[in-house]
């Protein structure tokens, strides 16, 4: 089990091996969940995405061109994901 040091500030550093097990990136959250005896449970926060994000998923990866009716499916299965 990897240990991690706490800074003189009260902050931990991830190492890589774990911040890709978790699925994280640089800027992305975790939630801790507090259980009794001194321990939790980290887990990484889902990201929300948000319209910026899936306008711009596609951008350059494909010469398909979306009619209304695909954009309008795509778009009510991102927001039925959140």
């Amino acid at each position: 089990m990897p240990a991690l040091t706490i800074t003189a500030k009260g902050q931990l550093t991830f190492r890589k091996e774990i911040l890709q097990h978790l699925g994280l990136k640089h800027g992305e959250k975790i939630k801790l969940d507090l259980i009794p005896g001194g321990k939790c449970i980290i887990q990484a926060v889902k990201r929300t995405g948000g319209m910026r994000a899936f306008i711009g998923c596609l951008a350059n990866k494909t010469k398909k061109v979306l009619n209304i009716e695909e954009i309008n499916e795509a778009t009510q299965k991102a927001w039925a994901k959140k």
